[in-house]
């Protein structure tokens, strides 16, 4: 997001790209874990090439409209919790003006202002904006804050499919047994740590514990498949 401020200098906030970068990032992370430790597991299991290579492209189509519809289902209740307290605020502020503007005079006073300015300015925010000045500073819905289902739901069905992808190809490039397991593991704790970084820096949070985060997390979770393969694999 980026604003102009009177002196013509141009300003660029990162918490515009929250929206897309949540959805984003979550599902880069989740197509590569989930994928990979599929992918681990199965192979740990003894089975063959076409097996592993396989519950890999299911695991990818399944997750990436599981991801889908699960961020689409999600934001949209945020939305239609949003659209439900604004449509109370208009109802207030058509039956109760005066009301609406003492309490929103009454925030700005709790953030610093006199009562004098707040009355000022809630009074001409209200002229100009009521139900904007109301969503904004009494239930803080904000345009860049906002829900967008459909953007979150594409968001992450690509992204998933992106990072599945990637410890799928590791796989198709790795013969089957201890091999493939240690490349489709190194690939993806790689592919892994560098989305953590990207992430990070995207979002200008700290690099280096963005990158251990996702790393371990996604090293735990491959870990614990694998076992349960080799358990399983070892049973039947």
């Amino acid at each position: 997001m980026q604003s102009h401020p009177a002196n013509g200098h141009p300003e660029r906030h990162l918490v515009g790209r929250i929206g897309w970068l949540r959805a984003a990032v979550l599902g880069a992370n989740d197509g590569i874990v989930s994928t990979a430790s599929l992918i681990v597991g199965v192979a740990a299991a003894a089975a063959n090439r076409g097996e592993v290579l396989l519950a890999g492209v299911a695991g990818l189509v399944a997750g990436a409209m599981s991801m889908a519809a699960g961020e689409y289902v999600s934001v949209s209740s945020q939305a239609d919790t949003e659209a439900a307290d604004l449509s109370r605020e208009r109802q207030e502020l058509a039956t109760s003006p005066e009301h609406e503007q003492r309490e929103l005079s009454a925030i700005y006073q709790r953030r610093g202002l006199d009562k004098a300015t707040a009355d000022q300015v809630a009074a001409q925010l209200t002229a100009k904006d009521a139900i904007g000045a109301h969503a904004r500073d009494e239930l803080g819905i904000t345009v860049t804050t906002t829900a967008r289902p459909v953007q979150a739901a594409l968001t992450s069905a690509a992204t998933f499919t992106a990072g599945a992808s990637l410890p799928l190809l590791a796989a198709w490039l790795s013969p089957i047994g201890p091999p493939m397991i240690i490349g489709v593991s190194a690939a993806s704790l790689l592919f892994l740590a560098l989305l953590g970084a990207i992430g990070a820096k995207t979002g200008g949070a700290p690099v280096g514990n963005a990158t251990l985060r996702v790393a371990f997390w996604g090293a735990l979770a491959m870990a614990v498949t694998a076992g349960i393969g080799k358990l399983v694999g070892t049973a039947v």
